[in-house]
């Protein structure tokens, strides 16, 4: 191994945790339909996509409809698409280089509030730099390392948003059951005090007719 492979494979590591920051999180509110472009830059990337329904702008609504996402080309080819979903994760290899075009629409007459996150796979150092015995089998642990950085990251922020939404969905069906309950006893109250009522007519009524 020559004298600049220390300095080259420093360079290479920092390349490494510099560039963790590709993975791109995003939470928006959709009404109808939110499209999102993302550019893939080297042919054959692994593009990393997730997205999760965190929660609707009505207490009320717990629908399981979900959302549909339809996913296109730089050419404008669909490469995927997803009907009445929740929550999804999954991978596609670009084909082509350029900008892919990922568009959220919503069927339900609520505002849908959305986890959405996408990360791009490239290890950007180990076809650019020369070919060395030494140095190639490093670079491709390197790699690998990256690439399970960046699907630790991804897993992890994606798990974060169905915990998230769990804890609201929950806490949602707490406060409803406990207004239910709420309800319900107040009309068994009502229900007692109108029975009591109209036993002590009809009570009095024949008291009156007894007297006659």
């Amino acid at each position: 191994m020559n004298s600049h492979a220390p300095g080259y494979m420093l360079t290479v590591v920092l390349g490494l945790f510099l560039s963790l920051h590709a993975v791109s999180g995003i939470r928006f509110m959709i009404d109808r339909e939110e499209c999102f472009a993302h550019d893939v830059q080297y042919e054959g990337d692994t593009v990393h996509v997730s997205f999760v329904v965190i929660k609707s702008d009505s207490a009320w609504h717990y629908s399981q409809d979900g959302v549909d996402l339809v996913v296109k080309g730089p050419s404008g080819n669909q490469i995927q698409d997803f009907h009445d979903k929740i929550s999804e994760k999954f991978e596609f290899m670009a084909h082509h280089k350029g900008v892919h075009r990922f568009c959220f629409t919503n069927k339900s007459p609520y505002h849908e509030t959305i986890d959405f996150d996408v990360h791009v796979g490239h290890f950007a150092y180990y076809d650019q730099h020369a070919k060395d015995e030494h140095i190639n089998p490093l670079l491709e642990q390197i790699g690998k390392l990256e690439e399970a950085l960046y699907n630790i990251q991804f897993e992890q922020h994606w798990l974060e948003a169905q915990t998230e939404r769990q804890a609201i969905v929950n806490d949602a069906m707490s406060r409803r059951a406990v207004h239910k309950a709420f309800f319900e006893s107040a009309a068994l109250i009502g229900a007692s005090i109108l029975q009591v009522y109209l036993l002590r007519r009809l009570f009095e009524r024949k008291l009156g007719i007894s007297r006659v």
